[in-house]
């Protein structure tokens, strides 16, 4: 049988649910997911290989409006570099609300060659299903999408349409990435990557954005694996809302940091935190270099 391989872009404002579509078609998490905007900072491919064919998606950082820090900026590069040469873009809004970011979404993919297929998510929030289909016949008038496709990426609607959809946009070509491959992301990314979600979670409104996690030891030795994970925030009074009265917001981080990571590692894990303030790093672009956002 022939394979089909191709590039597939995941792009919209921030918070319209591509981490979760991602982690729902690779039927694992990989990308974290929360409530709050701009929870995807990096440009990470997620690899689904099944009956000859090879999907390497990109989910992307969303494209948003105010880029007054280093890192807004990074952010935006990741999205955007992502949507070049790929060989399909699925540009997703959120139901029936159309923004100035997902005009700026809009104006970013209008640059490329490739197709674009439009998917409006959380559909399953839509109490009366009459309104979605003037809104679908709304926005198709904003580009010539290849098609719309309503989903839900929470609770798998319309999922297994959209990814047939997506085969069908893919050359044929031999596999990019080992079969067994899910992403290109290091163990120790994916480990940072958990505990910030478990952070981002955790604080609610009270979250300090200028917030990153950096793996300083991940050590295995057959049996355990020991991870070591340093919290940056910019002020000391980020610092004490990370710990909580007593460490005890930190303590319930890292419990269920610990628990996602022994189910992607597949083993015991010990993992040790602790919060260090580094003042302005979310505008200090060589900072940013040197915590791994750089622009690959």
């Amino acid at each position: 049988m022939t394979q089909r391989t191709g590039f597939v872009a995941i792009v919209g404002r921030p918070n319209v649910g591509k981490s979760t579509l991602l982690n729902r078609i690779l039927g694992q998490k990989l990308s974290i997911t929360s409530r709050k905007p701009q929870t995807t900072r990096h440009q990470i491919l997620g690899i689904k290989t099944e009956d000859e064919v090879q999907v390497v998606y990109v989910d992307t950082p969303g494209i948003h409006k105010h880029q007054e820090k280093a890192i807004n900026r990074y952010m935006n590069r990741a999205a955007t570099t992502a949507v070049k040469d790929v060989d399909l873009i699925i540009m997703m809004i959120d139901r029936t609300r159309w923004t100035d970011e997902d005009d700026m979404v809009l104006e970013t993919i209008k640059q490329q060659r490739a197709p674009v297929v439009l998917v409006v998510n959380k559909v399953d929030f839509i109490n009366d299903k009459e309104t979605l289909l003037p809104y679908l016949q709304k926005v198709s008038e904003r580009h010539a999408f290849e098609q719309i496709v309503p989903i839900s990426a929470k609770t798998g609607h319309n999922i297994e349409r959209l990814e047939q959809l997506i085969e069908s946009y893919l050359p044929e070509s031999p596999y990019f990435y080992p079969e067994d491959q899910i992403t290109d992301r290091s163990s120790r990314f994916l480990a940072a990557e958990l505990v910030r979600e478990k952070i981002m979670r955790q604080l609610g409104e009270e979250l300090p954005y200028a917030m990153t996690v950096e793996i300083e030891e991940f050590k295995h030795d057959g049996r355990l694996l020991e991870i070591s994970a340093l919290i940056m925030v910019e002020r000391a009074s980020q610092k004490r809302i990370v710990i909580g009265e007593g460490g005890s917001r930190l303590k319930q981080i890292g419990q269920d940091a610990r628990k996602d990571m022994e189910i992607l590692f597949d083993c015991k894990v010990m993992l040790n935190m602790w919060v260090k303030v580094k003042s302005n790093w979310s505008d200090d672009e060589r900072a940013l270099r040197s915590l791994g956002y750089d622009d690959r």
